[in-house]
């Protein structure tokens, strides 16, 4: 009995130092842990908080708000197992290496996510507006994470990278509210240059979807081969801008077909000479 005692209490002896020390790490980490993922709570609505007064937009907002979130809690995860004395660094390390082999597999696709995360951050586009880029021109119907989707003219769905789009020349014809209309066209050298000046402003200036100021000017941009040309330049809300441009057009030709002024088109005189033997 009393060997059975003096081991019970050598082994008291050594079980306690050691509950001692693990029982407060353990303590310290389970603290910590609870304390570290509410604090990651809060700070994730915070963020969300920003993001909406930003207006980000809903796909980028939940995507970027998950990874966050992911990265912040496996950090913690980490941390507190280090606290307990697990070995992390050789985790540490075959994280790293397969993060960086995953990187490599999908460096295209991480391009394109980045380039996605600038497009919706700084937006040179929404959807909705009419722009060109890429080689390509349409409607953008809607902006994702990898890829943005444009409806062109005649009804065709285009998909351009991100990558590729954020890094080009954007054209976007939406993003103001007027547009000027140019139109150009050649009239003969025998007729009537202020008579055809006037005639082009009287379109214009009959025209209410034409706007006022700034005012719209005729000028003689060049003398060409076959013609003079005439520059009719005027500007009109975005929305009206292909209907101004291809009804004046018509107009102008009718009006000068009627008032006798030709548009000519280009034409070689070519003179033949007989020779004799």
């Amino acid at each position: 009995m009393d060997e059975i005692m003096n081991k019970l209490q050598g082994l008291e002896e050594t079980l306690l130092p050691l509950l001692v020390e693990y029982g407060s790490k353990l303590a310290l980490a389970l603290l910590t842990l609870l304390i570290g993922w509410w604090l990651i709570g809060r700070l994730m609505k915070a963020m969300n908080g920003v993001m909406t007064k930003r207006n980000l937009e809903p796909t980028l907002h939940g995507f970027i708000g998950s990874m966050v979130s992911v990265a912040l809690k496996v950090l913690l995860l980490i941390s507190v197992a280090g606290m307990v004395g697990i070995e992390t660094t050789s985790f540490i390390a075959v994280l790293g290496a397969a993060g960086l082999a995953v990187g490599l597999a999908l460096q295209g696709s991480l391009a394109n996510f980045a380039g996605g995360a600038l497009i919706l951050f700084l937006r040179p586009f929404r959807a909705g507006e009419y722009i060109e880029a890429q080689g390509v021109a349409g409607t953008v119907d809607s902006i994702q994470i990898f890829n943005t989707v444009l409806r062109t003219p005649d009804n065709k769905t285009v998909i351009v990278p991100n990558g590729s789009l954020s890094n080009g020349n954007i054209i976007n014809y939406s993003r103001q509210a007027t547009r000027r209309v140019d139109l150009n066209i050649g009239i003969d050298y025998s007729d009537d240059l202020k008579q055809a000046k006037d005639m082009l402003m009287g379109l214009a200036q009959g025209d209410s979807r034409v706007l006022k100021d700034p005012e719209p000017v005729v000028w003689l941009v060049s003398l060409g081969d076959n013609s003079v040309n005439l520059s009719l330049r005027m500007w009109t809300k975005t929305e009206d801008y292909w209907g101004v441009f291809f009804e004046l057009q018509e107009k102008a030709k009718l009006e000068f077909d009627a008032a006798g002024i030709s548009i000519p088109f280009p034409q070689r005189t070519v003179h033949l000479v007989q020779q004799t033997s």
